[in-house]
């Protein structure tokens, strides 16, 4: 039986990125994948929803390119050759990772492994083998979650992880789930020509998120032809011709139906814990509870990522990796969640990072903001666009930034700096004193801070 110091069981950006950082450490690693290295991230979600969402830039373009001057005659799309490409991208990533981890000298296991109580991993697959180490990082990620729906297994559907492989394109789509999935698949589809609705059990579209950013995107989508219908609930689905039919009730009891070729189930993920059923895990909810330190209940046993609940973003999972990494290897280190950037890759773009306006008010801080609309900006006004806007949250004692969403163009390039400034526990009087280039949309910053400060030139 192989020993190793470290056994890591998931090769997604959470795992991938802990077994390198612990083989940098000096350690002898191993890592156990059961499927292709990247995990969600990289093969069903994150990078080939991008992959597509470039396409629905390019289709907007061409669609517009009249305002321009630019006459272009019909336009044919093919969606084996848009697929092609997102491959082609995974399969780069993939090589590249495979790459890494064979220049740290990390062994790979194809399989599924489950952790014995005595740290022996047991994996079957094409060659079972057990091998055991010291200590044990779990990244297994997580799996969509499908809600029991009369009839929704009765027709076919779709979730995150099934959606990239459609043949077609579908006349019509019902989008069950109005989070960052949905909205983000919204904005493919709708590109596409596909007739998208989205169904919402809360009162709003991304209803965890800044409500003006909501309301915008909203507007935005409904202007563009997606229905969105909230405050409803999908009760049960039938077949309907060669159709799906969703039966709808609202809040206040009414049916609706909604007759769809294709439906998308994103109401969120659940996580796999078929790794680590043997171990007796504390949970929170359905995940498994870590500290700061990202330790498990047992000894020597760590978990990052979805697995572990808190922010299911690929970054997050990657910074828990290094924590628990650091950790097993004896270097202490906390997982500090007070700066997370979260972008939503859709038109306009949305990013946002730290406190919202309500929480800060919540945790007693004497919260000051800013709004600084796109509309006004040199740069959204010379590329046409121009929807969106930059709010700071700042505490009007000292001026610290506490938190920021912005609205537009490039805006998940644009939230990085704000992290830096918070990271740094900088002032908005600090960003007010920096010199921006000009024309660009980061602008918006340098004048959404001198407006906190009630000096704005162009405001």
């Amino acid at each position: 039986m192989n020993t190793y110091d470290i056994i890591v069981i998931g090769g997604g950006p959470g795992g991938y990125v802990a077994a390198i950082r612990a083989s940098k450490e000096g350690k002898k690693v191993a890592l156990v994948e059961q499927g292709h290295l990247g995990g969600t991230c990289l093969n069903r979600g994150c990078i080939p929803s991008k992959a597509l969402l470039k396409h629905a830039e390019i289709i907007h373009a061409i669609r517009d390119a009249s305002k321009y001057g630019v006459e272009v005659g019909e336009m044919t799309l093919s969606l084996p050759k848009m697929m092609q490409r997102k491959n082609q991208v995974i399969n780069q990533l993939r090589g590249g990772i495979a790459h890494l981890l064979r220049t740290g000298k990390i062994d790979v296991y194809q399989g599924k492994g489950e952790i014995q109580p005595d740290k022996t991993v047991v994996i079957t697959g094409d060659k079972p083998e057990s091998i055991k180490a010291r200590s044990i990082i779990i990244a297994t990620g997580s799996s969509p979650t499908v809600p029991p729906i009369e009839g929704l297994d009765q027709v076919l559907y779709h979730t995150s992880d099934t959606i990239f492989d459609i043949e077609e394109i579908p006349a019509s789509l019902a989008i069950v789930g109005g989070g960052v999935i949905g909205v983000e698949f919204a904005s493919i589809f709708e590109s596409l020509g596909t007739k998208v609705t989205i169904i919402e059990m809360a009162d709003r579209i991304l209803a965890t998120e800044d409500e003006m950013a909501s309301q915008l995107l909203t507007k935005h989508l409904r202007k563009i032809g997606v229905t969105i219908i909230t405050k409803a609930k999908v009760t049960a689905v039938k077949a309907h011709d060669s159709q799906k039919q969703l039966i709808i009730y609202n809040e206040a009891g009414a049916k609706q139906d909604v007759v769809a070729d294709q439906i998308l189930v994103a109401i969120g993920r659940r996580p796999n814990l078929s790794a680590s059923a043997n171990l007796s895990l504390d949970t929170e909810g359905p995940f498994i509870k870590v500290n700061t330190l990202m330790e498990t209940s047992v000894p020597d046993i760590y978990a990052v990522g979805d697995v572990i609940g808190n922010w299911q973003l690929a970054h997050v999972a990657s910074a828990e990796g290094i924590v628990a990494a650091m950790n097993a290897t004896g270097q202490a280190r906390d997982m500090d969640y007070r700066i997370v950037p979260r972008c939503m890759y859709t038109y306009p773009e949305i990013a946002s990072v730290g406190l919202s306006e309500r929480e800060a008010i919540e945790k007693g801080f004497q919260v000051k903001t800013s709004v600084y609309q796109l509309a006004v900006n040199g740069k959204a006004l010379a590329s046409d666009h121009t929807e969106g806007f930059v709010k700071l949250i700042a505490d009007e004692a000292y001026g610290e930034i506490l938190g920021a969403v912005m609205v537009g163009p490039h805006v998940t390039e644009m939230i990085s700096q704000i992290s830096a400034y918070m990271q740094l526990e900088g002032t908005v009087e600090e960003m007010a004193n920096l010199i921006f280039p000009h024309p660009t949309v980061s602008e918006t910053l340098l004048e959404a801070a001198s407006d906190w400060l009630d000096k704005g030139i162009h405001s």
